[in-house]
């Protein structure tokens, strides 16, 4: 993916409020910088935003945390955010930090349109890996929710596969997500692009109870 430049990106981020400039230094206590003990739902790689921001905006009562590796896509984000909503905040770091940044306090991971990362020796940068399932183990409250979106089969079945052999439960499993023209789903930018030239969306949700995650 080519990454463009954004004029003014530096000032855009730091005059953010909604951006986190130093994440690391609340690790434990993002339920105190909401103000509130509502469930956090994190989006690993959110790109531009438009799935994280809708979902803020129609979820008041649970918190989202945008997470994104580029400046350039962060401060896409930033400038689609429509007003100051107090239950979204965002953080720029690179997710193999992610277990530095948050412990036992998410509720759900959502990995949309993730880099599928095709060559096979690139395979454990996938976000759906066995060294990210275990920085996932981490950051999780109690009950794991990890829900995944993708159009690539490769990463789908892989995901399954790593998934599965983790202990996840998988629900809602489709290889197409939009068949039934469901108005109320909310989508991703890469979605939207991929729907306009009917490409299937593929997507699971994947399960691991509390009850389960004891007999580890």
């Amino acid at each position: 993916m080519r990454i463009r430049n954004v004029k003014n990106k530096e000032i855009i981020l730091e005059n953010c409020p909604q951006v986190v400039k130093n994440p690391q230094e609340y690790i434990g206590k993002w339920n105190k910088l909401f103000n509130n003990n509502n469930p956090i739902y994190i989006e690993i790689g959110m790109g531009k935003g438009k799935f994280l921001i809708e979902n803020a905006k129609a979820y008041p009562n649970i918190n989202f945390i945008g997470i994104e590796k580029y400046d350039s896509i962060l401060v896409r984000a930033i400038q689609k955010l429509p007003q100051l909503l107090p239950n979204l905040l965002l953080i720029r770091i690179n997710a193999l930090e992610i277990d530095q940044v948050f412990s036992k306090e998410i509720d759900r991971i959502y990995l949309n349109f993730s880099d599928p990362w095709p060559k096979i020796r690139h395979h454990f940068r996938r976000l759906t890996s066995k060294i990210f399932l275990d920085k996932y183990d981490a950051i999780f409250k109690q009950k794991k929710e990890i829900f995944l979106r993708t159009d690539n089969e490769d990463l789908f079945t892989y995901s399954i596969e790593t998934l599965s052999k983790k202990g996840y439960r998988l629900e809602n499993v489709t290889l197409n997500l939009h068949k039934n023209k469901d108005e109320n789903i909310i989508t991703t930018e890469y979605e939207d692009k991929f729907l306009e030239k009917d490409v299937p969306i593929l997507a699971l949700n994947a399960v691991l109870d509390s009850v389960q995650n004891s007999k580890e």
